[in-house]
């Protein structure tokens, strides 16, 4: 293998290796703006995407120890990878598919796990780890405003009794 070509190849492979999952889209059709509009909005969801050369993905993919990729790799193109939430890239594959028509979801993986087209469809459905954090506080959140409600009644009683008993035996109350 020529030099030029092993540089691609581990740069690849880094790619592969410091991201927990890819996805490969076919980007036939999309044009040079389309493109970068949606590098853009990957990019604001913590990934990438990248044209490759498909012998040179099958490589690395083999490098990374990702189980032969012989017959989906074909045609031009594209793959996905990030290092935080595959949700969050697989969104915006959607909706850049709903509003361009293109890109054409092909497969992906999450861990050693492939994922076909309809997965990386339903990944695309759940709610973001933000989204899921943000639940999991007010799940936590809820009992605890209660649990203070609940402490802090015996004090207002306390107070109510005291306040009852300096108006009944005529002393002026404190404001």
């Amino acid at each position: 293998m020529r030099a030029e070509k092993k540089a691609i190849t581990s740069e690849y492979l880094a790619r592969l290796n410091a991201s927990p999952f890819f996805i490969v889209v076919d980007y036939v059709g999309v044009t040079v703006a389309q493109f970068g509009e949606l590098r853009a909005r990957l990019r604001a969801a913590g990934a990438e995407i990248h044209v490759v050369k498909n012998s040179i993905f099958r490589i690395a993919a083999k490098e990374a120890g990702i189980a032969e990729l012989n017959g989906s790799l074909a045609g031009q193109m594209a793959v996905v990878t990030g290092a935080r939430d595959v949700t969050a890239a697989a969104k915006v594959l959607k909706a850049c598919q709903k509003e361009f028509e293109k890109p054409r979801l092909k497969f992906g993986y999450l861990g050693n796990r492939r994922m076909e087209k309809a997965d990386v469809e339903a990944l695309a459905e759940l709610p973001s780890l933000d989204e899921l954090r943000a639940g999991i506080v007010g799940l936590i959140a809820a009992p605890l405003s209660g649990l203070v409600g609940v402490l802090a009644a015996p004090g207002r009683d306390v107070v109510s009794v005291l306040r009852a008993r300096m108006d009944k035996e005529g002393a002026p109350a404190a404001a």
